[in-house]
């Protein structure tokens, strides 16, 4: 089992390192603002829940997780879940449902870490969580068209509550319209001109400043105190109602399901550009104990939030603390900004809302999605289309069912060797987890490695949920050693995906982001036309690709050990290398 408890250790508070960490939170912090008092509106809570949905759970989380970029708080996807399945079929005091809610995703956040289930997520498609973020963000968009024109919203599914606000758009307040369609426009502006500001927080803050400089209230414009006041001060001390929790299971339980697929794939992406080596186990119980931990400080379900963490990462931050730095400047928030908060109006929040609903709806990735394999499309589509007929509760489930559909159809087992030279001068085949680890290279017992070059051979189903061994493969091989070229064999794999594609295009942009490069080798006719169809050879470079050649596959792997050597230029390779000695004796 993995510690429950990775506090920083002393070389996060370096002297050195804190001004950047600071920089970082208050970036971080500027953003969560904003975005935690929206995201508390989609979630139909009192907006002050949103802040604090940032602040506690942010510190504890930060404290207790691997990621040192990753921050913890309030998402849009988790907020509309809670929004458009909870309240409405619920009868409760809205801030107990959420604390509630949050202590119960903890409790299964902490049960998965220690059990280790951080392999489920593998088997969850990245065409499903594409199409749930899909159908997440059009729903967003449609749910704040109500707030935009300040007329009543429907009821019902998705499409009924469209319809539902159409037959209202007689007594729409036009002022509500230009506030939400300046505000929209104005982040896209500010963001375009200087991408590197808070366009959010600037934007909301000139807008509340017009809002109450002309009285726009008294205009029938609504403001956030409306919904429910922002107090002045620190979080309360909550109590979750135990007695919710048989209501509230199905919905924990899904949340939980989108908070571990969204982390996880979030901690990947943001460790593999930094370098770092994650638990993803760590990562399940740290945000686990964060929302426990928030349930009594008024917090809603929490995870990682891709904007913020992102943002994290870009700022320059260094350590985990930057984490624990912003969530204290969001719980002062209130005490420092709650009379200003009160104002903002909601027609300026959905206006923002617009825009995140917008950036939500990933148009290139759903066009490679669609020119993918017919599983990935069906995937997708059936994940959005059931987000839009069913509650997302409903559709998380019905994304997680065709995943598991596809997983039955074609089994996880991946077969990873290295292709080396023995003791006579032939190649020859080891398993990759026989090989010994040291600090000049890799070994074992009767073949020779190459300290520079590494050619990797990976047999079976190359598709979503082999993902996570493919990437662990990669990163054995690349993180800590002085390999300059990965030589990465493909001639017995089937069912490529675009997840796994992924996984491939990540690995050759992060080496070449360190000097080093990924060669492909032994592609079939058919595997080279779908990487073609998506575009990865356009990443990885045609004069890297060495297709199989029918009865003389030596030829292409000599060709790709020429292109290596090329690659590494003057440097050349290691001495004695027995790659050299091979490929001198086929050109013979």
């Amino acid at each position: 089992m993995p510690p429950l408890f990775q506090i920083p250790r002393p070389g996060d508070f370096r002297a050195d390192q804190v001004p950047r960490d600071l920089l970082a939170a208050a970036a971080v912090t500027f953003l969560c603002i904003p975005q935690g008092v929206a995201y508390a509106v989609i979630a139909d809570l009192p907006p002050a829940m949103g802040l604090y949905a940032g602040a506690i759970p942010a510190i504890i989380a930060s404290l207790l997780r691997s990621s040192r970029h990753v921050i913890t708080g309030p998402t849009n996807a988790v907020s509309l879940i809670i929004g458009t399945t909870l309240l409405a079929s619920i009868d409760a005091d809205p801030m107990q449902v959420g604390v509630t809610l949050a202590l119960m995703v903890g409790v299964l956040q902490v049960a998965a870490g220690l059990l280790r289930l951080g392999a489920v997520v593998d088997f969850i498609s990245g065409s499903v969580v594409l199409g749930f973020i899909t159908g997440a963000g059009l729903l967003i968009g449609l749910g704040q068209l109500p707030n935009v024109t300040a007329t009543p919203p429907g009821t019902g599914n998705a499409i009924q509550r469209v319809i539902g606000w159409a037959a209202g758009l007689g007594d729409t307040n036009p002022v509500a319209v230009a506030v939400a369609g300046g505000t929209a426009a104005g982040i896209l502006v500010l963001r375009r001109l200087r991408p590197h500001l808070p366009a959010a927080l600037i934007v909301l803050a000139v807008v509340t400043a017009a809002a109450m400089g002309l009285d726009l209230h008294s205009h029938g414009l609504a403001q956030v105190g409306d919904l429910a006041p922002i107090p002045r001060s620190l979080p309360p001390l909550t109590v979750p109602d135990l007695s919710l929790v048989q209501q509230l299971a199905p919905l924990a339980v899904a949340i939980t399901v989108l908070c571990m697929v969204e982390s996880t794939s979030m901690a990947r992406s943001l460790a593999q550009r930094s370098g770092q080596r994650l638990s993803i186990a760590q990562e399940f119980i740290g945000e686990g104990v964060a929302n426990i931990a928030g349930s009594f400080f008024g917090a809603y379900p929490a995870t990682g939030s891709l904007s913020r963490s992102a943002l994290n990462e870009r700022e320059g931050a260094a350590t985990r603390m930057a984490g624990v730095y912003s969530g204290v400047m969001v719980l002062l928030a209130p005490l420092a900004l709650g009379g200003v908060l009160n104002h903002i109006p909601v027609a300026a929040l959905a206006g923002l809302l617009l825009v995140v609903a917008v950036r939500l709806v990933d148009v290139p990735h759903i066009r490679r999605v669609l020119r993918s394999h017919g599983g990935d499309r069906f995937a997708f589509l059936g994940t959005v289309l059931s987000c839009f007929v069913l509650s997302l509760e409903e559709a998380i489930y019905v994304g997680v069912a065709i995943s598991l559909v596809n997983t039955l159809r074609r089994v996880r087992l991946l077969a990873v060797r290295d292709l080396v030279v023995d003791s006579s001068g032939d190649l020859r085949e080891v398993n990759a987890r026989t090989r010994l680890v040291t600090p000049d290279g890799f070994h074992h017992e009767g073949v020779r490695y190459c300290r520079r070059i590494h050619i990797l051979n990976v047999e079976g189903s190359l598709f979503f949920a082999a993902a996570g061994q493919l990437q662990d493969a990669l990163d054995e091989v690349i993180d800590g050693t002085s390999i300059q070229v990965l030589i990465l064999r493909l001639k017995q794999v089937r069912h490529l995906d675009v997840s796994t594609l992924d996984v491939i295009e990540k690995t050759a942009r992060r080496l070449e982001s360190e000097g080093r490069h990924l060669l492909l080798l032994g592609m079939k006719p058919s595997t080279v036309r779908f990487m073609q169809r998506v575009g990865l050879d356009e990443v990885i470079g045609e004069d890297r690709m060495f297709p199989t050649r029918p009865g003389h596959w030596y030829s292409a792997l000599a060709d790709s050990l020429e292109k290596a050597m090329e690659l590494m230029g003057s440097d050349g390779c290691c001495p004695e290398c027995p790659y050299v000695e091979w490929l001198a004796g086929q050109r013979r």
